[in-house]
């Protein structure tokens, strides 16, 4: 069935660049048809227009089956092409809004896909107003939220433990320093990760106690699938978790606006947010990132640079053909996913300036340099 652009007129017009074949995409998309079948029939009206980045006809359609909007044809790539370059789209998903009867380019909102998942259905109409209005909402919760707001529902004020009454009150982590572990068993990094972070918890743990006058704890916020996959998960992790399918996972995933997993989020003994990047500084600094404040890591930083003075300026790494030069956030670096261990990176670095692979200082093996290799050292 076609549709005449003029059908278009005085609506809010969410233009969606996606395709079939890239996992983000498929869990937006059901997002976006459910936002879309309730604002369609709101003052002033909605609608989606979808742009395919689809391989081939066959992928475009099945993909299309599932949306109950409107696509420019797949045979029509000038257009598709000419949209892309004129919203400067450089990933998906990726929605554009366009308020009615105005399309210029530098007064559409370009981040429809964060609104969402930030605001869901609260955003329409996507108005500045109504976004300046959300945005100031949000700021005042996060400037008045508490532990027992966070993790206590009307219902329930306690959290999953492993000792014998497995129940253990929110209340007991009032003055610590608390992680929000966002992860799942089906997902790979998440996986790998929390073997990671269960050592660096333990250490984290070790140090404290000897000390004394500080704790540290974990609460695992799970977005597995089902309930026998959520115990075998936590089954393997030393800290405390939120019940299965609680209401309040949904929460808050939207409140810190948890778009990927693994995510660590840290909050301060008093409840506070300290950081939503506990798991960059877990891969970057270890059990050395408590309790990861932002004078914990200037200081962090400040070594790494200091590190770094005394560190090759370039070298072989196993593995790679080609010789690594050492980057910093300030000479060409900046945020990465190691080669090497698969996780964040971020400041200093080992990058190929063949073809871009990076990994941290820390993960690089020596080697000799590879016969044959075509770069020269200087």
């Amino acid at each position: 069935m076609q549709v005449k652009i003029s059908e278009l007129e005085g609506k809010i017009v969410g233009i969606y660049f996606s395709a079939n074949w890239y996992p983000p995409c498929n869990n937006f998309t059901p997002l976006l048809v459910n936002a879309f079948e309730e604002f369609k029939s709101q003052t002033p009206g909605f609608e989606v227009v979808f742009v395919s980045c689809d391989e081939d006809l066959d992928a475009f359609n099945n993909y299309r089956a599932c949306m109950p909007w409107l696509a420019i044809p797949f045979s029509d790539l000038n257009t598709k092409k000419n949209l892309n370059s004129r919203f400067d789209v450089e990933g998906i998903p990726s929605l554009i809004i366009l308020q009615p009867d105005n399309y210029k380019v530098d007064e559409a909102i370009h981040d429809g896909v964060e609104l969402l998942y930030r605001y869901g259905k609260q955003a329409f109409p996507f108005t500045k107003e109504r976004l300046q209005e959300l945005q100031e909402r949000e700021r005042e919760k996060h400037e008045n939220q508490t532990l027992m707001n966070l993790l206590t529902s009307q219902n329930r004020d306690f959290l999953l433990g492993h000792s014998t009454s497995k129940l253990v009150p929110v209340a007991s982590l009032k003055g610590k320093t608390v992680g929000l572990y966002f992860s799942a068993q089906w997902c790979f990094p998440g996986v790998k990760f929390t073997s990671r972070l269960i050592s660096i918890y333990q250490k984290i743990k070790e140090v404290l106690l000897e000390k004394g006058g500080e704790d540290f704890e974990i609460v695992f916020v799970s977005t597995d699938r089902d309930e026998l996959s959520f115990n075998l998960f936590f089954g393997t992790m030393p800290w405390l978790a939120l019940p299965f399918n609680d209401p309040t996972i949904k929460n808050l995933t939207k409140h810190f606006d948890v778009q990927w997993i693994p995510s660590l989020v840290i909050l301060g003994p008093d409840g506070k947010t300290v950081t939503k990047k506990g798991r960059n500084l877990v891969n970057l600094y270890q059990e050395n990132a408590y309790p990861f404040t932002e004078a914990r890591t200037a200081l962090l930083e400040n070594q790494m640079d200091e590190e770094a003075k005394s560190l090759p300026k370039s070298k072989y790494h196993v593995g790679h053909r080609h010789e690594l030069t050492l980057v910093s956030e300030g000479s060409g670096g900046g945020p990465y996913i190691c080669c090497d261990c698969d996780e964040q990176g971020l400041g200093w670095a080992y990058q190929c300036m063949e073809c871009g692979y990076e990994v941290h200082p820390k993960c690089t093996k020596s080697a000799e340099r590879p016969p044959g290799s075509d770069r020269q050292r200087s």
